[in-house]
């Protein structure tokens, strides 16, 4: 891939997906206090539907995507990605949930998402959530000019091969600002000193998708439901991250911080 196909950020760009950013952010802040056992994923999905339209005033970003109906992606337990919200998938004590969201503001794209525990987690899905959470971090803190993507995909697989997990292959982060996804693919695994080299101006989203068993994945029949071949759990964490001239800035922090997560 060459370099000169990623578009380069200005100023005034990055202070708009500042703010696309930290919109994506207040719904899944929003969102945490309503995943309860007994409520369904179409449910928080209507809850970030009229957040993102009433409360916010921006536009829902996946609904109409491809084809996709929905505000959100809401992946339980086994379900690696692109989950689709219904009133037949009933949250149980002990699920892990992920929640992705994307809204527009201005023209720009915020995008992010995290992980939720749906009641009491059993402590090996505390770990996996905990473990792929350092991976996007450590990923994250990869971030800086001169650094490689491979530098930045090395990182995360470290992290989550250390805890005997494996990473998702065949879905990455990418870029973003006015189109939701454009160059560069951020693959969360690689050797360091390898690929694209970063540079001021790069914005992107990091997003590993971290499988407790084997790294295989399989697609549904319904054409957007990702879920790992074992059956074994899989979590994922995401934000958006802008390339300064010394290092990152994350473009979607949480509004209340970070809670019992390291800070980043």
């Amino acid at each position: 891939m060459r370099a000169a196909a990623i578009n380069l950020k200005t100023a005034q760009d990055i202070e708009k997906l500042r703010i696309s950013g930290r919109l994506a952010a207040d719904v899944l802040a929003m969102i945490g206090e309503h995943v309860k056992p007994g409520v369904t994923t179409e449910y928080l999905d209507d809850l970030c539907n009229d957040f993102i339209v009433n409360t916010l005033q921006v536009i829902p970003a996946n609904v109409g995507y491809y084809g996709y109906t929905k505000t959100t992606c809401i992946s339980p337990n086994e379900v690696v990605c692109h989950g689709i919200p219904s009133t037949n998938t009933i949250l149980k004590d002990g699920d892990i949930i992920n929640i992705d969201v994307a809204i527009i503001k201005d023209g720009y794209f915020g995008d992010t998402s995290r992980m939720y525990y749906v009641g009491t987690p059993s402590p090996e899905a505390k770990r996996l959530v905990n473990t792929t959470y350092e991976a996007m971090v450590a990923g994250i803190h990869a971030v800086k000019p001169g650094a490689t993507l491979g530098d930045v995909g090395y990182a995360i697989q470290s992290v989550a091969h250390r805890e005997g997990y494996s990473i998702v292959r065949e879905y990455c982060g990418h870029g973003i600002g006015k189109v939701y996804h454009e160059q560069p693919n951020i693959l969360h695994y690689g050797q360091p000193g390898q690929g694209i080299k970063l540079v001021p101006g790069m914005v992107f989203t990091i997003e590993p998708m971290v499988n407790a068993g084997k790294a295989r994945v399989k697609e549904l029949k319904d054409g957007w439901t990702v879920v790992t071949a074992d059956k074994s759990l899989s979590a994922q964490w995401e934000h958006m991250v802008y390339v300064t001239e010394t290092g990152f800035e994350l473009l979607s922090p949480w509004p209340e911080g970070t809670g019992e997560y390291p800070e980043i």
